[in-house]
């Protein structure tokens, strides 16, 4: 059985062993990643991974809800940011900057562990869903934002706009990661946001004067 760090020090070890855990599995994937490279990578004995995860699934629990709060803590303060357009369009650069500045390497943490672990592990698909409900609720806000500022239709299924935009993000950065170009990522998220625009609430024509 894991056990929780009691200590300022016991926290920092274990979080710099779940980060590097998420790094190792980030390159080799989880079946890549043993416990053995972990504790190599982090010159870390096995009674310290024993206590602190209990057995590798405990640590991949760990790297999950690591890569969740790095990632949504990331979106969810751009997301939070958008209040008109223009915001919406500087969040989507950003994504696209910051998968440049990887050189398309790595995709989205969160997507590529559901995509091992998903229909293998129904505890960690739990997680990992729960993690997709929460970047949902960021990306339905940014949304409602727009709708309520009076730049979206009182009418438009923001639900399912949500949903379109989430997956223009993991099906863009997917397509980047395998072809290591981000335009795609790019047009992916241009199409989610066309797909939104599409709903923009038109400027009145003013009335004219009477002569």
């Amino acid at each position: 059985m894991s056990g929780s760090a009691s200590t300022e020090q016991g926290r920092a070890t274990r979080l710099r062993i779940v980060a590097a855990a998420a790094g190792l599995i980030g390159e080799r994937g989880v079946a890549g990643t043993s416990l053995d490279d972990v504790r190599a990578a982090t010159r870390s004995s096995k009674s310290q991974l024993y206590h602190y995860f209990g057995d590798k699934h405990g640590l991949v629990q760990a790297v999950i809800d690591h890569q969740s709060a790095v990632v949504l803590g990331a979106q969810a303060e751009a997301l939070r940011a958008v209040q008109d357009w223009d915001d919406l369009e500087r969040w989507a650069d950003g994504m696209v900057a910051a998968t440049e500045q990887r050189n398309s390497r790595g995709g989205c943490p969160i997507g590529t562990l559901a995509a091992a672990l998903a229909d293998s592990d129904e505890r960690l698909r739990a997680a990992l869903s729960d993690a997709f409900t929460n970047w949902r609720q960021e990306i339905g806000g940014a949304l409602a934002r727009l709708r309520d500022n009076g730049l979206v239709a009182p009418d438009a299924d923001l639900e399912t706009l949500t949903t379109m935009m989430l997956a223009a993000i993991q099906g863009g950065l997917l397509l980047a990661k395998t072809s290591r170009d981000s335009t795609l990522l790019r047009a992916a998220l241009d199409g989610a946001i066309a797909q939104l625009q599409a709903h923009r609430v038109r400027d009145k024509p003013r009335a004219r004067r009477r002569r």
